[in-house]
């Protein structure tokens, strides 16, 4: 069977149909079009095509094969951003299919390059892309690999010393193996998957090893954990006010307060240690309305709920902008009519009658909360602002909030649990328990609540502490050490729920608790290492063979 040994129209539609067959099979491995949860089990497999596509096809297809599967994957995966904005289902796909461009090119260097073993080669390029695309400006790490075994918790589990990037790994190098033999087959080659095996021996028997102490060590932690009595337990009411996040105005504020409120009070009759709203589930700033006193109905507003935080007799924590002035030299109210104001997306707590601590948010949304752009692509920026978005500033400090009891928590605010690196530098700051606050609503999709809850389970498995999400809509929950979701409140719907939250204050660190991210950096390096050296080898090949036609 020759389908691919003589190039030509035909061929070259045919890898353009299995790359959209891929990406449409791919996106189902997450929570998604089909299924909330996802069907995880197919990102083991689903990639083989893709791998098969890139070893058989011609360099100059290459640029827009990568394009094209990361455009479509993520039109498909994150469908629900046509709901946030028009102009974020294009930006997403753009900007991921640009970064694919230079994936697949550097996987088809791989397996080029490194002929027999450029298997080995390409997973590590799979990994270091992984790792870097999600480490610039407009890092984006949804749709990660290891993301979709969310619910494998035995699997998981090595993700204490490996992070996200370990498992990532396991999953795509069987597929890059078995896309090149099925390519190999495509173009008439001969032997069988046996003598192919045997060919890999040593390199077979080696991932036979891990994959024997990846589930081994898994089911050992799982087990552990299971008979590990916490050193505390903290009893938290989180109280889910399902608000339309595009609706505002005083109006809207007054009644999402008054629900809030009203929960919050019959959560009490629980005898809670803590109540937790979400993400800017208050969204008039306490500190400007208390301090600049701009708008009175306003503040009138901010008193109201300034005196019922100070009066609850458990700490209250919830997101709340906090508005300052954005020249100290300046009023509040410039003489053009703008306001001398920046803002900043944070949580506050309340307890003993006053506000006790307060956390802004360190990593923004790229486009939506933060442009640092502004004199490099001034069209862009000014493009984002006439499309309704706004900034926020940037926070720097990891901080750890404390409870008269003693717990030690901290708050990282929605995208913010996406990263690894953040909930790692909480834990080491000496927080015992992660409290997400997230507002999901505006997706208006369950999957898109399930694709957010699948990577809060890896913080969870990665630092060995409990987390809380407390959401405007879903997904609230807690998340086990082990990565189990614990009653998961039911999304979109009004209500208030009670945890019994375990608390583990004593123990070592993980090893990714204190190094975070390494094994991926090394892997970074190791494959620019071996890309750079593949290329040398290249031109020197090059060079040899003209001397030799001379």
């Amino acid at each position: 069977m020759n389908l691919f040994k003589k190039r030509g129209f035909k061929t070259y539609c045919l890898e353009i149909v299995v790359l959209i067959v891929t990406a449409f099979i791919y996106s189902l491995a997450f929570p998604g079009l089909l299924s909330n949860r996802g069907f995880g089990a197919i990102a083991f497999f689903a990639l083989i095509p893709l791998f098969a596509v890139i070893r058989n096809t011609s360099w100059k297809a290459i640029p827009f094969y990568g394009f094209l599967f990361g455009f479509l994957f993520y039109s498909i995966f994150n469908y629900w951003l046509l709901t946030f904005h028009p102009l974020a289902i294009l930006l997403v796909p753009i900007i991921k299919g640009a970064e694919m461009v230079l994936l697949f090119l550097a996987l088809k260097a791989g397996e080029r390059w490194f002929k027999r073993f450029g298997f080995l080669v390409e997973a590590l390029v799979w990994i270091a892309y992984a790792y870097l695309s999600q480490s610039w400006f407009a890092g984006y790490p949804y749709g990660t690999l290891g993301y979709a075994a969310y619910e494998f918790l035995p699997f998981i589990q090595i993700a204490e010393f490996s992070g996200l990037w370990g498992v990532t790994f396991i999953m795509v190098l069987p597929q890059i193996f078995l896309g090149n033999f099925l390519a190999d087959r495509l173009k008439g080659e001969k032997s069988s998957f046996l003598e192919e095996i045997k060919r890999y021996l040593p390199v077979v028997i080696s991932y036979g090893a891990i994959l024997i102490f990846v589930f081994t060590f898994g089911f050992i932690k799982m087990g552990i954990w299971s008979k590990t009595e916490p050193d505390l337990t903290w009893r938290v009411a989180t109280v889910q006010h399902s608000a339309d996040s595009w609706q505002g105005g005083y109006e809207t504020y007054k009644r999402n307060f008054n629900n809030l409120r009203t929960m919050s009070l019959q959560a009490l009759r629980e005898d809670p240690d803590m109540i937790i709203w979400s993400e800017t589930a208050f969204v008039p700033s306490v500190y400007w309305h208390t301090t600049y006193k701009t708008d009175e109905v306003t503040a009138n507003l901010v008193d109201e709920f300034v005196a019922f935080g100070k009066s609850l007799p458990v700490p209250l924590l919830t997101g709340n902008p906090e508005g300052m002035l954005k020249d100290e030299n300046a009023p509040p109210l410039k003489e053009n009519g703008d306001w001398n104001r920046k803002d900043y997306n944070t949580v506050i707590m309340f307890e003993g009658g006053e506000i006790k601590e307060t956390y802004r948010k360190q990593h923004l949304v790229p486009f939506t909360e933060h442009f640092p752009y502004e004199k490099q692509m001034p069209w862009l920026y000014n493009l984002l602002l006439a499309n309704d978005y706004n900034w926020w500033e940037t926070g720097h400090d990891p901080v750890v909030f404390e409870t008269a009891e003693g717990v030690k928590f901290s708050t990282p605010i929605c995208f913010e649990d996406v990263y690894g690196y953040l909930t790692s530098a909480f834990v080491r700051n000496g927080a015992d328990v992660i409290v997400n606050m997230t507002n999901d609503s505006w997706s208006g999709a369950v999957s898109a609540e399930m694709q957010h809850l699948a990577m809060a389970v890896f913080r969870s498995v990665e630092t060995r502490k409990s987390t809380v999400r407390g959401t405007n809509s879903g997904m609230t929950a807690v998340i086990l050490p082990t990565g189990k979701i614990v009653d998961p409140m039911e999304p979109f719907t009004k209500g208030w729920h009670i945890y019994d939250v375990p608390v583990y204050t004593s123990g070592k660190a993980t090893l990714y608790t204190t190094h975070d991210d390494l094994g991926a950096k090394i892997v970074v390096y190791l494959t620019y290492a071996l890309l750079a050296v593949g290329a040398v080898m290249q031109i020197v090949k090059v060079i040899r063979r003209r001397r030799g036609r001379q």
